[in-house]
């Protein structure tokens, strides 16, 4: 990124993102009436973020800036943090362990070339990081087009955040409901909007 811009600029760009990134984490925790020990799955593009095509210009301070910016939000309610690797590892995810401790682990270490700069600022700033081929994950955030819908649980629901951007990149959001279930008969407890009742 320093090839980029100045320095100064570098700093001022980063804090931003950082910014940016912990807004919309708070967002999606609103709106989806996310709760301590559920799961969200961010994808994330720093190419996009700083105008490049997904892909093509991985850059590691803005994958720490956003992973900073979104942990300072979700770490404190204890919400776990599932980082989207890129197409090169088949979008797998590296998650903390205590998150997922039955799953099926699988071995792999992403690097910014191969995982993406995010997924590998995760595995770094993790305690006891694990890869994860597949996650049922209760919401999640799309920072440049990353495509995490494999990731959610059943049924994905839109959410529309006021901070749809960070950097250049779009923000899409979703939180995930029960399935309705039955026939014309059935009735339905419209409260329970993460599989939970609302307190």
């Amino acid at each position: 990124m320093a090839g980029i811009i100045h320095e100064a600029e570098s700093q001022e760009l980063l804090e931003e993102i950082r910014q940016q990134a912990a807004q919309a984490a708070a967002e999606l925790v609103e709106a989806a009436h996310l709760r301590r020990g559920q799961i969200v799955v961010i994808g994330c593009s720093s190419s996009e973020v700083v105008g490049r095509k997904v892909g093509s210009w991985s850059t590691p301070e803005v994958g720490q800036a956003i992973f900073e910016g979104l942990s300072s939000v979700l770490d404190p309610l204890g919400i776990y943090l599932a980082a989207q690797c890129c197409e090169h590892l088949n979008r797998a995810l590296i998650v903390e362990h205590a998150a997922v401790p039955g799953a099926d682990i699988v071995n792999v270490v992403p690097q910014p070339k191969a995982g993406g700069s995010f997924a590998t600022a995760a595995y770094h700033a993790f305690h006891h990081p694990v890869a994860l081929e597949e996650i049922r994950a209760d919401a999640g955030l799309d920072i440049g087009g990353t495509l995490i819908g494999m990731h959610l649980k059943q049924v994905a629901v839109p959410v529309r955040l006021t901070r749809n951007h960070i950097g250049q990149a779009i923000v899409l959001a979703a939180r995930t409901r029960p399935k309705f279930i039955g026939g014309e008969r059935a009735a339905y407890d419209m409260t329970l909007k993460d599989g939970y009742p609302e307190d």
